[in-house]
């Protein structure tokens, strides 16, 4: 991996990396989208902001997938791994596919992790207390169910990429896959405990049980709502940012190719 597995030790405290013009890789995704034939469709959050959503109708579709990102304002990988998928247009021709660019556009230029108003989104999915989750919330129960879906995130505190599994059907799983192609172009963090919880190559499966969660991740709403299986994908910010985007490009690749 030679230069990208350098970590930076710039992320003290909090996440002090790049920023990103996330107005530019929204309109390259529209044009993306627009490019292969996604529909479009805009959230109105408020009289001066919209969320985007994405979806590509297939008839009949074998399996229906759902990915997002961009819910934290300071985890740019997210978004420009979209804006590539969306670029390269990878899908298998049979998968039907709904897909948020960004949750957070308030949260992009500040560089943190809150909206503008100092709301951690992925923590609002039980109560609904903001305007962006209650907008998408309520888009989302339009939306059949889905197969599987995909949350796109980093961790500034991580020694390397690692993921979340909510597997409520113990179906077969892709995991291991994923961690195993990941870790040919980033490290993976292979601690014993991540996050606060356990964790075991690279691999965390946290409780389902909703009562012992008082507030709700987005991944948390669609595994009690949407989903019987979903992934949190986690790239590392302590490293450059080519290899945070490349390990979340490699991941959901991995992910189509062994699941679909």
């Amino acid at each position: 991996m030679g230069q990208f597995a350098q970590r930076l030790n710039k992320n003290i405290g909090a996440y002090f990396g790049e920023s990103i013009d996330l107005q530019q890789v929204l309109c390259d995704d529209l044009e993306a989208a627009r490019k292969f034939g996604w529909q479009i469709e805009k959230l109105p959050v408020s009289a001066s902001l919209d969320l985007l959503a994405f979806y590509r109708s297939i008839n009949p579709p074998r399996k229906r997938l759902y990915i997002s990102t961009g819910i934290h304002g300071d985890e740019p990988a997210g978004p420009l791994a979209v804006r590539q998928l969306l670029q390269e247009n990878p899908w298998p021709n049979d998968l039907e596919i709904w897909l948020c660019p960004c949750l957070n556009p308030t949260g992009f230029p500040l560089n943190r992790r809150e909206n503008v108003n100092g709301v951690d989104l992925n923590r609002d999915y039980r109560h609904l207390q903001s305007d962006e989750v209650c907008a998408h919330v309520a888009w989302l129960q339009r939306q059949p169910s889905f197969d599987l879906t995909l949350c796109l995130h980093e961790d500034w505190e991580a020694r390397g990429f690692y993921l979340y599994e909510l597997n409520r059907q113990h179906e077969p799983s892709p995991a291991e896959q994923v961690i195993e192609a990941v870790s040919k172009v980033c490290p993976i963090d292979l601690s014993s405990e991540i996050e606060g919880r356990p964790a075991q190559g690279g691999i965390i499966r946290p409780d389902l049980d909703p009562t012992k969660r008082p507030e709700w991740p987005e991944a948390f709403y669609l595994i009690q709502h949407k989903t019987h299986h979903g992934f949190t994908l986690e790239s590392p910010s302590d490293f450059l940012l080519e290899t945070r985007v490349k390990a979340l490009v490699t991941a959901v690749k991995t992910i189509l190719q062994e699941h679909y």
